[in-house]
């Protein structure tokens, strides 16, 4: 067995970020940019009024009251085209231009409109209430970099830059494959001992929400021939994924049916609970990923190393799911050699730090716990025992940048 750091670099190794493609901005959001985005003005142009107000010069505001004359009006989109001079002011309104001449604005609440006239109540220090030209960004700013998972605010952000079209990569294609004789699709009948798959499913939703496209191809019986024509399709995707058969045993085919068709096997067993019977390899020219049967080791295992991989097909900087600090909720026994994953209930403390409660129950079948589980907790192999209260390290499940 080797440990999971170890996996997951040797998995890594073996993984190219995908080509690219353009795409609208209608299209963009959740996708990573490939390429970094510049701007194609300055945002504001010019000085701008942050107020509704009067644009003044600032040296007519020093002292009040005074009253000024109105010279004009400057709506948003329709700028006063003459120049304010002494002793003058224009109507003005929240992001218009600031006519020429003027510097200052005072807010509408600090005036009182007399006729075509205008009395400044309170004093206004220059530059009042004005944004200056650039204040948001300069023509040729690189404001959005590469690898960068564009936000509904990124997408703004990229339509005031006045870009229309982004370079993003492309998703990568992950070809799914459940295998056993065991398990059928939801809805279909059962037989004696048949289950209902749950991983296919639940893998497909995974690559699809986090930036990949899932392709579901089946599943596949236990039998090598049908098994190896349906893995064969898989070819000409970025990454088969296969679900069971992974360990050692007279029924698991997946490795002894696909070394007849070019597997070339990396590992397939990690130190880790749950998830051991994880293995990576490849297909021909295509990386496989088997991923353990029993349902929550699978995306236990999908968050540690698919989801990496997934990052690392997309270009994105951070490839690893995010830790963080919490304390115990409840005490928990000494581990034993394998580096543990265990499911958890989060909760703010009265000093406002996370506490980690680790279900009971940490059977490797129980899908219904995973689902109401907010966290990992993580365990070193051999780590000692640990009482309530104690530090421990997590990963939400609702980590920026992975959903699970």
């Amino acid at each position: 067995m080797i440990p999971v750091s170890e996996a997951r670099e040797r998995i890594l190794a073996a993984i190219a970020p995908v080509g690219t493609e353009q795409v609208s901005l209608a299209q963009a959001a959740g996708r990573t940019l490939a390429a970094d985005v510049v701007a194609r003005l300055t945002q504001p142009p010019k000085p701008v009024s942050a107020m509704d107000g009067y644009a003044v010069r600032g040296a007519d505001v020093g002292g009040v009251p005074v009253t000024l004359r109105v010279i004009g009006a400057a709506p948003a989109g329709r700028p006063y085209a003459g120049k304010v001079g002494p002793g003058e002011a224009v109507r003005i309104f929240t992001g218009a231009p600031m006519p020429d001449g003027a510097d200052t604005v005072v807010i509408q609440e600090d005036t009182a409109a007399e006729g075509s006239s205008v009395v400044i109540k309170e004093a206004a220090p220059l530059g009042s209430f004005v944004r200056k030209a650039g204040l948001d960004f300069k023509e040729g700013d690189a404001l959005l970099r590469a690898g960068r998972v564009l936000s509904p605010r990124d997408v703004g952000l990229c339509a005031a830059m006045n870009v229309p079209w982004l370079t993003v990569r492309r998703r990568p294609r992950i070809a799914i494959l459940a295998t056993g004789d065991e398990i059928v699709q939801p809805g279909d009948a059962l037989g004696p001992g048949q289950i209902v798959s749950s991983n296919s499913w639940a893998l497909a939703a995974f690559v699809d929400t986090n930036g990949g496209e899932a392709i579901n191809i089946g599943i596949a019986p236990d039998e090598k021939a049908t098994l190896k024509t349906m893995a064969e399709s898989a070819r000409g995707a970025d990454l088969l994924v296969t679900s069971g058969g992974a360990s050692v045993g007279d029924h698991d085919l997946v490795q002894s049916a696909l070394g007849e068709i070019g597997l070339s096997l990396d590992f397939w067993k990690i130190a880790m609970r749950p998830g051991k019977p994880l293995m990576f390899g490849k297909l021909g020219t295509t990386p496989l990923l088997g991923l353990p049967g029993n349902p929550v080791s699978s995306m236990v295992c999908s968050l540690l190393f698919l989801a990496p991989m997934l990052a690392k097909f997309l270009g994105r900087a951070e490839t690893e799911p995010g830790r963080t600090a919490a304390r115990l909720g409840a005490d928990l026994k000494a581990n034993d050699r394998r580096e543990d994953y265990m499911r958890a209930s989060l909760a703010r403390g009265a000093d406002g730090g996370l506490v980690a409660t680790p279900f009971r129950t940490q059977d490797s079948s129980m899908m219904a716990t995973l689902a109401k589980a907010d966290g990992l907790i993580l365990r070193a192999p051999l780590a000692p025992a640990l009482k309530a209260g104690e530090a421990v390290e997590i990963i939400p499940l609702t980590a920026p940048g992975i959903v699970i």
